[in-house]
């Protein structure tokens, strides 16, 4: 009697893929292997997110958003704001940041979502801006000098508190590919899908566009406001121009299109290989040459693979049983 094939879903590979290279790191740990490791994994687990949150709208809807720096920001934010008051652990920053940054999605939604296009991308980088120059001059959380946040050295049961931060971030990214994930295959996600081809037939069809667009606005910004939560106990020192870096916009706009933007797996592609070879060239040439690796990996695959890792990998997979 034959036993049924056991079938595991892309996301249930990717998940126990990622938990495997938590426990190689942490047995690295074990054996004094290079602290720098967590530092460069906790970075890569961040954009992770980021590039997951951005995808909902700009790779789902098609609605490109460059305020991802400023909803990264405002979590991190949120977290000084919640030390400062009250000293609050990690486990209350992180839903903290992510509720004010899911009403600032939402809020923006209902401010920008009527607009589309070009309009839309520069209102949401007009948002960012505005919300820098806020927190500039916000004197509780440090203003243009900016902050320290004190930390512990270790953390049981993971000794160093940058180990224990990484693996934060390590269940904050499977939570956010979950989450897209279940967004892409549910009624929602197919308004999300009808919205990208074409938003006037789907007005006319009955997809509630308006409705669906302020749940991926609010979700996105929840998502990009739990990345950021940490950020603070991660740097240590925290100031305007850290936080709203335009980095953050623009890795999160480069790794989805690299992976692929139309689907949940092509920002996690794109975030662990564009990632990782940014934190290889930051160690072994400049962290200033980012931007260009960034730029020129982006160009070649709008080039060569313009629908990302993903498109590019179906295609070769469809041509072979083609052949066959």
């Amino acid at each position: 009697m034959r036993m049924p094939a056991l079938k595991l879903s892309p996301f249930w590979i990717c998940a126990a893929v990622v938990v495997l290279v938590g426990v190689a790191l942490t047995i690295f740990d074990v054996i004094a292997i290079n602290k720098f490791i967590f530092f460069a994994g906790y970075v890569v687990l961040q954009y992770v997110v980021l590039a997951t949150a951005w995808n909902i709208m700009g790779g789902y809807m098609g609605y490109v958003n460059f305020g991802t720096a400023g909803f990264f920001a405002v979590g991190a934010y949120a977290s000084v704001v919640l030390y400062n008051l009250i000293e609050a652990p990690l486990a209350l920053m992180i839903p903290f940041s992510g509720v004010v940054c899911g009403l600032l999605g939402l809020a923006m939604g209902y401010l920008t979502l009527r607009l589309r296009g070009v309009f839309f991308a520069i209102a949401t980088l007009a948002m960012a801006i505005v919300l820098e120059t806020l927190i500039i001059n916000w004197d509780f959380v440090g203003g243009a000098t900016g902050a320290y946040i004190l930390r512990s050295r270790e953390m049981a049961p993971f000794g160093d508190y940058i180990e224990f931060l990484f693996f934060v971030m390590l269940l904050l990214a499977i939570f956010a590919v979950a989450m897209a994930r279940w967004l892409e295959l549910s009624k929602t996600g197919r308004g999300f899908t009808a919205i990208r081809d074409d938003e006037i037939a789907a007005e006319c069809a009955g997809v509630p566009t308006l409705r669906l667009k302020l749940i991926a606005t609010t979700v996105s910004g929840f998502l990009m406001g739990v990345a950021g939560a940490p950020f603070a106990l991660y740097v240590g020192f925290i100031e305007p121009s850290s936080a709203f870096n335009l980095v953050y916009a623009v890795n999160a706009i480069a790794m989805p299109m690299i992976g692929g933007a139309t689907t949940w797996l092509g920002p996690l592609i794109g975030a662990l290989l564009l990632g990782t070879v940014q934190q290889v060239a930051t160690v072994t040439i400049s962290s200033e040459l980012n931007l260009l690796i960034v730029g020129v990996v982006l160009v070649f695959f709008v080039i060569v693979a313009p629908e990302g890792i993903v498109g590019l990998l179906k295609k070769w997979l469809g041509g072979r049983r083609d052949d066959r």
